[in-house]
């Protein structure tokens, strides 16, 4: 089966307790709309509200996002982030009568087994990073094989910069483009992006990006990468400053990206292949990522769900002073 994925994300700071009640209502909605009956909607509701209420008590510099799941849609999932004081025993904060005050392992073991499935990644000093999904009773949960997250430069509701994949089973195919500048211009270009590789997302990644180049001459154009993830080899072509990477606990391997603006100037797209160790995480990412961080620094969490992993990678990484946007995919999850 194919899966595509295309929307905003909006992520919400904890810095004010009344995010507690809007996250809820957006997650409520979210279940609602997906056909969750009374009871699993409850269980939404009490969860998020337990998740967020921690955040707002306990973070710093906490943001979390509710959304629909990228790898299906009709199931909602939230991700938390924050950048303190992190779980130190994360077993025990699991097991169940945990309460000890001042820390954000207060009650996890029973928001995760509200969950259809949880992960969280916590680095005492560092932070702890929540991700956790719903599905509506009776259906399958997601395959936790990709994952895309964005964020736009600083109060901005708008990102310039945009992801699509599609996952047919046997490989996963992604497009991650940066459009110039950031803004509603910078979104047209991107949101354009996705259009053109959505009418062919499993073409090989040097056609994908000719396509592209074509067709966003009629807009400010942007950086552009496209990758093909099969199980034992990645297949990846870029134009601009998009970088890749096939990343594992001891270390990444960059992958090429040739100078030059999509829809504008560049040379004729090549693509290159590369062996995918098994367990790798491959990651795609917009320049809002600076390009040095290193596995090493984050003990453990390629070991992590996609989504996870990517979500770390944008809080450490990221910067508030440009759109950005990171895609992760895991063939062996």
């Amino acid at each position: 089966m194919t899966m595509t994925h295309r929307y905003e994300d909006v992520w919400v700071s904890t810095a004010d307790p009344s995010v507690i009640g809007a996250v809820r209502r957006t997650a409520v909605g979210l279940a609602t709309a997906s056909g969750f009956d009374q009871n699993h909607t409850g269980q939404v509701a009490v969860a998020v509200t337990e998740a967020v209420s921690n955040l707002v008590k306990h973070a710093v510099d906490g943001a979390v996002l509710v959304r629909p799941h990228p790898e299906r849609p009709g199931a909602v999932e939230l991700v938390a982030v924050d950048r303190g004081p992190g779980i130190a025993d994360l077993g025990r904060a699991l097991r169940d009568g945990y309460s000890t005050s001042g820390t954000l392992g207060i009650g996890l073991g029973a928001i995760a087994r509200m969950a259809t499935g949880w992960d969280v990644y916590s680095v005492p000093g560092r932070g702890t990073v929540l991700v956790m999904h719903f599905t509506p009773d009776g259906q399958p949960g997601p395959p936790l094989r990709v994952s895309g997250l964005r964020r736009p430069i600083g109060e901005e509701s708008v990102c310039g910069d945009a992801f699509a994949f599609a996952d047919d089973g046997d490989t996963i195919s992604v497009l991650v483009c940066d459009g110039l500048g950031h803004g509603g211009l910078a979104a047209i270009a991107s949101r354009e992006a996705v259009r053109i590789f959505m009418e062919d997302p499993h073409a090989l990644p040097a056609a994908a990006l000719e396509r592209l180049h074509r067709g966003l001459g009629h807009t400010r154009g942007g950086a552009v990468a496209v990758v093909r993830v099969g199980r034992e080899s990645v297949t990846f072509a870029g134009l601009g400053n998009v970088s890749g990477w096939i990343a594992h606990a001891e270390g990444r391997q960059g992958m090429i990206s040739l100078p030059g603006i999509a829809g504008h100037k560049g040379r004729r797209p090549q693509q290159y292949e590369y062996a995918l160790p098994p367990h790798a995480t491959v990651v795609l990412h917009s320049d809002g990522l600076t390009d040095r961080w290193d596995p090493a620094s984050f003990p453990g969490l390629f070991a992590h769900s996609p989504a996870v992993v990517g979500a770390t990678l944008l809080r450490d990484a990221g910067s508030r002073r440009d759109d950005a946007c990171v895609v992760t995919v895991k063939q062996g999850q």
